[in-house]
């Protein structure tokens, strides 16, 4: 569908929407997408009859759209179907970034050896400087997941009481980190492709289509969470198989300031195939082949406070680097206390606590308001700091869900 949209310029604006995707283009320069144009043709396409809209020839700049689209998903097939085209040159440079990883490895964990035997009781007086330092020489080594670890050490002696604790278990998981990459050729495959992943090496989504592990299922939305820095945006879309019961969290960039294309509504199911990239606890997947349109769907299935801290538990004995797992709690009610807010079982036998990453006051009167004093279920990330809601179903709520 598309259109010629009115705005504050001379020309109108060309907004276009594949109903299919979904996906968007305009030539306004809103930051947002799907920008309100786009928006309002697809309210205006949601009218149906009414709305007035005829079949018709696209014009040019529709036509080129398109066909570009269909081009670059052309060369994606081809490219997952028949993997790297220089597999020698692609070889090489596998070799040559574990060469550099492991001699990075070697001097981090030397590094921390050094640190351990001066001891940690001056660590908050110390800075960011010298772990800054030894970031930027493991981002030279390739490997930016060691580098965010070693950076986040500089951290943690600024969060208040109890931090020499809390600097110690980074040291220790980080140490973990280095000996499993250093000794990764030895691991079985699952948790030797889990140590490439935290320390930060990269797998083209094309290869995990082309080999990892598929699973067809209808998929519900749980949620989805932005982030972004100077340079990206992050969006993160969980999902639950409702015949499997796997839970999925699909990653989708955009460039800083717009939001990533992927747009999947909360509350909706997709009959799809869903790939996932190797690990001992494999989560992350990639959105293969869907066999139908979003359809809506029933309120998640949810696990009450005790089970949700045991797949947690069961999740973290495989990638001991997590910091939670997504989950959703049924039969909740959000209670407030001196401490911090709780999510405790309806029967009151247990709770977890929300976490401060949670967003805010606002966030949490959302939950209440949607709660009344009512079992709710919410679905989230349970992990070693309590829990931190995502989605919210109320009895008086629809199967959409209320996002926090």
């Amino acid at each position: 569908m598309w259109g010629l949209c009115r705005g504050s310029g001379s020309k109108p604006y060309q907004t276009v929407v594949d109903l299919d995707a979904p996906a968007y283009k305009c030539s306004c320069p809103s930051r947002k997408f799907p920008c309100k144009h786009a928006l309002g043709l697809l309210v205006l396409w949601s009218a149906g009859a009414d709305a007035g809209v005829a079949p018709a020839e696209p014009p040019e700049w529709v036509a080129q759209w398109a066909d570009g689209r269909r081009s670059r998903a052309e060369q994606k097939a081809v490219r997952a179907a028949t993997g790297p085209a220089d597999e020698a040159g692609a070889r090489r440079r596998a070799e040559r970034r574990a060469r550099q990883m492991a001699e990075g490895a070697g001097e981090l964990e030397r590094r921390l050896a050094d640190q351990l035997r001066a001891g940690l009781a001056g660590a908050d007086r110390e800075g960011y400087g010298v772990w800054d330092e030894v970031a930027a020489r493991m981002v030279d080594a390739k490997a930016p997941g060691l580098a965010s670890r070693a950076r986040n050490l500089a951290v943690v002696p600024s969060t208040g009481a109890g931090w020499p604790s809390r600097t110690l278990q980074e040291f220790g998981l980080l140490h973990l980190l280095v000996k499993g990459l250093l000794a990764v050729d030895g691991l079985p495959e699952p948790l030797a492709a889990t140590v490439r992943s935290r320390a930060g090496v990269p797998m083209d989504t094309a290869d995990v289509l082309r080999v990892g592990e598929s699973v067809r299922d209808l998929w519900v939305v749980l949620g989805q969470e932005d982030a972004q820095d100077s340079k990206l945006t992050t969006r993160r879309l969980w999902l639950q198989g409702t015949t499997t019961g796997r839970a999925a969290m699909v990653l989708s960039f955009g460039a800083a300031g717009r939001a990533p294309e992927l747009t999947l509504p909360t509350g909706l199911s997709i009959d799809a195939d869903l790939t996932y990239f190797p690990g001992a606890r494999p989560l992350r997947a990639a959105i293969g082949e869907r066999h139908g349109p979003p359809v809506a769907s029933p309120v998640p299935h949810g696990v009450p406070v005790g089970q949700a801290l045991d797949r947690y538990a069961e999740a973290l004995v495989e990638d001991p680097w997590l910091d939670s797992w997504p989950t959703v709690l049924a039969d909740v009610v959000p209670i407030p206390g001196p401490e911090g807010w709780q999510l405790a079982d309806a029967s009151g036998d247990e709770a977890l606590p929300v976490t401060a990453r949670f967003g805010g006051a606002q966030g949490l009167w959302r939950l209440a308001a949607v709660s009344g004093g009512r079992p709710v279920t919410v679905f989230g990330e349970c992990g070693h700091r309590g829990f931190t809601p995502h989605t919210v179903w109320g009895e008086a709520q629809d199967t959409r869900g209320v996002a926090l």
